[in-house]
């Protein structure tokens, strides 16, 4: 019999170090659950040869791997120097100048991408480059010239981003490649698109409609990395499948010491509305060039672990670092040891609260029942994914196997915590066979054996979205082989 399987989801981010094959097969047996392609980088064939290269593998490998396609969204830079990266000194006059030609800046003065910035901000505010490794405060805005006093110096180099602490910042979420690369992802059947910078739920609203009208079917992702997207969470909630916490921006808009609770409070609050939530951003940073992760890396993966989120996320650590095969070990082994602790196995999730419909109150049912016996797997039948998406809310440390005859639903729940897909087509009509199908099924996995209890859930009517009605409790090897006709 096999450990029960790791619960938190790792998404891997691909780039140069996984372009080989056999570094990408390596990734896949470590266990990485979903692959994120990062349209901030690269140009549409390499995006494609990436998607590609990663469904071949997978299936060559046995696995079903999903794929996240992450928009570049309006990351706001500051243009170029003339004479490579400056020095800026403490108390210095330094201006932020939309009219400076995009190759002409020095020590007092640099160009910047969004030429709205001047309309957004105004004297006292703090702005921040190179997430936050510089600080200026405005001191007025002449025209469309936005002069700065450094707070904080050090060097700064071409393209830095900016943000303004607190928010606020006007660019739209969607910018015309954002447009262009929705269009690819459609193309590449992305299990999931991720949404850069939105404000509100009116963004997330507007690239979810055009990846439909592009023939995408995938989940969408909002990436909470403004100021704006915190207060507006509920709304994005309303619109958004999962939510990614981006640390990053978020971190430098809202401040660091406000981060934690800010990640707590929205892991806790995607979880609330049954919808998925990624952590991410630096959290194995130093295994880009180190092959073991900080003591501070491993209690940050851990904590976010312990608060339920659904996934943890690798960036520069699998696409450009030195050791990716051995980033993702490393946080598979401490999912692992956080998964072992009481307080991510217990929940008291939503027990008040009122159903509104059949199939979510049967997957509560389920998870009750399987929380208070000793349950050793829950399968459930499944056309959509909704089913095992409610129960995944619930903590427990029951794995559910996604039992589905549909590609696009065992990859789309790779990314929900405690959810396994499982390839599974109902070729009878007789639910006695359909049941004993099923757990051989989970017993040629290595998920169950004789004396085991599983529970099954499904609907009479089989092979229809939403009809999930019925839950039953099995004792493996013990069930009745149904009579052949």
């Amino acid at each position: 019999m096999r450990e029960r399987p790791r619960r938190t989801k790792i998404v891997a981010t691909l780039g140069p170090a996984t372009d080989d094959p056999a570094v990408l097969d390596a990734l896949i047996r470590a266990g990485i659950d979903v692959a994120r392609v990062n349209f901030s980088h690269g140009d549409a064939a390499s995006h494609r040869r990436r998607a590609r290269l990663l469904r071949e593998r997978a299936e060559a490998c046995g696995r079903e791997v999903g794929l996240l396609m992450d928009l570049q969204g309006p990351k706001i830079r500051i243009e170029r120097f003339r004479n490579g990266p400056v020095h800026l000194r403490e108390g210095a006059a330094f201006a932020i100048d939309p009219d400076c030609p995009p190759d002409a800046g020095d020590e007092t003065c640099v160009g910047i991408t969004y030429k709205d910035l001047p309309r957004d901000v105004g004297p006292g505010d703090i702005l921040l480059l190179d997430d936050g490794a510089i600080v200026l405060e405005v001191e007025r805005v002449r025209g469309r010239r936005i002069e700065t006093r450094v707070v904080v110096g050090g060097e700064l180099s071409d393209a830095k981003g900016i943000n303004r602490r607190g928010g606020g910042l006007s660019a739209r979420a969607l910018t015309d490649k954002d447009r262009a690369d929705i269009r690819v992802a459609a193309e590449l059947e992305a299990d999931y698109l991720a949404v850069s910078f939105p404000r509100g739920g009116e963004d997330v609203a507007e690239a979810k409609a055009l990846f439909r009208e592009a023939g995408g079917s995938g989940g969408i992702v909002a990436k909470i990395e403004r100021a704006e997207a915190v207060r507006a969470v509920d709304e994005i909630l309303e619109v958004a499948d999962a939510i990614m916490v981006a640390r990053g921006d978020l971190g430098v808009e809202m401040g660091d010491a406000e981060l934690p609770g800010i990640q707590k409070w929205l892991i806790g609050a995607a979880r609330n509305r049954n919808r998925v939530v990624i952590t991410a951003t630096q959290m194995m940073q130093s295994m880009v060039t180190h092959p073991m992760p900080t003591r501070a890396e491993v209690f940050d993966v851990a904590n976010a672990v312990l608060d339920a989120t659904d996934a943890v996320m690798l960036s520069a650590e699998t696409a450009v670092g030195r050791y990716p095969v051995k980033a993702v070990e490393a946080m598979h082994r401490i999912c692992l040891g956080a998964e072992r602790q009481r307080a991510a196995q217990v929940s008291g999730h939503r027990m008040d609260w009122t159903f509104r419909r059949i199939d979510e109150a049967i997957a509560m049912a389920t998870m009750y029942t399987a929380n208070h016996l000793p349950v050793r797997a829950i399968a459930a039948l499944t056309e959509s994914g909704d089913t095992p998406l409610w129960m995944s809310r619930i903590r427990s440390g029951i794995p559910i196997y996604a039992l589905s005859r549909h590609r696009a639903t065992r990859r789309r729940v790779t990314l929900y915590r405690g959810v396994y897909p499982v390839e599974f087509d109902v070729c009878s009509s007789d639910h006695a066979r359909v049941n004993l199908d099923a757990v051989e099924v989970l017993r040629r996995l290595g998920a169950v054996e004789d004396g085991d209890l599983v529970i099954l859930t499904k609907g009479d009517l089989m092979g229809v979205h939403g009809g999930t009605n019925a839950m039953k409790i099995v004792r493996v090897g013990d069930m009745p082989v149904p009579e052949e006709n």
